[in-house]
């Protein structure tokens, strides 16, 4: 990834307050840090390339030749699985950039480039190159795909593009023994179904609303129902945190239990009910847009309602996400302060952010003192 410039990250961090904020007086980043511009790249190579993100489920690569297809901060990746084990690739074909696919033939899986047909073994190697054998300097056997790093926790696959602060182990520390002693085991979860929203929202508003229950009295009539709001807590770690609300509905609802929503850093979210998983990827698009991915995980059969649930909750969040937006790129709204009880996961979240803007501007004046 390409490090900004000194010059562009000041230009951009102009009007924004850097350093940490108490939580008890801490105001939200400013508007302009939701809109397009530089922020954009600035965020793609010091947010999204350092950091872990999921980008599946064991259960999704359960046999020798399986591919599983994600994105990592705008860049497609490909995770394989072979005789060696999981491995992950930049999904980018190394002739002229063209998209990877999953293709089968001759009894084996590969990746084939849609432009141009060049094939990619599970290993990242080239494996042919139609017509290129007259190429001076052309040496099929040097010709690999970089490899991302990938790690796993209970089943889960996070990927990342380059080195970062933590390991996986350290940014989910204290998540395991708080699953058992709720009685989840995210491993024996098997993949259903994906459903992906598109919305025109930057990517932090809608992580900034997943990140507190402040809104759900006003937004979820029928989430709010079953969940305890008084009840309803937060609780920090480095890189995560985690909502809970101990849960009453009817079977085929929810159920009872305790709902535990993770947030991990930068754009993941774990959403932990009774026999099922939800997980969130929340992927920045062109045009201050984002997607975001639902993949539904199950022990056995999905619930009957499940989905349906979750839609009407989704569909309100969508609303009240696009809303937002359409206000902060108004220039009505600079900045306001943030509840220190009810927003905290939502203050945590900007403080991280925070301190990779000064990671961003520190090694770019490394680099100018280099030059």
């Amino acid at each position: 990834m390409t490090t900004p410039t000194l010059g562009l990250l000041e230009s951009a961090f102009a009007d924004v307050e850097l350093n940490a904020q108490p939580a008890a007086g801490a105001y939200s980043l400013p508007a302009s840090m939701y809109r397009d511009g530089p922020i954009v790249d600035i965020e793609r190579s010091t947010v999204f390339a350092r950091h872990w993100q999921l980008v599946g489920h064991r259960s999704q690569l359960s046999t020798d030749g399986d591919i599983l297809m994600a994105s990592l901060g705008g860049l497609d990746v490909a995770i394989t699985r072979s005789e060696q084990g999981l491995r992950g690739f930049h999904a980018v074909c190394r002739h002229r950039a063209g998209p990877l696919e999953p293709c089968r033939g001759g009894g084996k899986t590969f990746l084939r480039c849609r432009y141009h047909a060049w094939a990619y073994g599970l290993h990242g190697q080239l494996l042919s190159a139609p017509e290129m054998r007259g190429a001076e300097g052309f040496d099929e056997t040097s010709i690999r795909l970089p490899e991302i790093e990938l790690a796993e926790f209970e089943g889960l696959i996070f990927g990342r593009l380059e080195p970062g602060p933590a390991s996986l182990e350290d940014v989910l520390t204290e998540v395991a023994p708080r699953l058992t002693r709720a009685g989840h085991a995210l491993s024996a979860l098997r993949f259903h179904e994906r459903v992906s929203y598109d919305i025109d929202c930057n990517w932090k508003t809608y992580v900034d609303n997943y990140l507190e229950g402040y809104h759900v009295p006003h937004i979820h009539p029928t989430l709010n129902a079953i969940l305890d709001y008084r009840s309803y807590t937060t609780m920090l770690s480095q890189w995560h945190s985690l909502q809970s609300s101990p849960l009453e509905s009817a079977p085929d609802a929810y159920g009872s239990g305790e709902a535990l929503y993770y947030f991990i850093y930068p754009n993941t979210m774990l959403n932990i009910l009774p026999g099922r998983l939800q997980t969130n990827r929340v992927l920045p698009l062109r045009g201050n847009r984002c997607r975001v991915e639902f993949d539904f995980f199950y022990c056995e059969a999905p619930l009957a309602n499940d989905r349906e649930f979750s839609d009407v909750v989704q569909e309100e969040d969508v609303r009240i996400c696009e809303a937002v937006q359409r206000n902060l790129d108004s220039g009505s709204y600079v900045s306001g302060l943030l509840n220190p009880t009810r927003e905290s996961g939502v203050h945590h979240f900007q403080e991280l952010l925070r301190a990779d803007y000064r990671e961003a501007l520190r090694r770019a004046k490394e680099i100018r003192r280099q030059a």
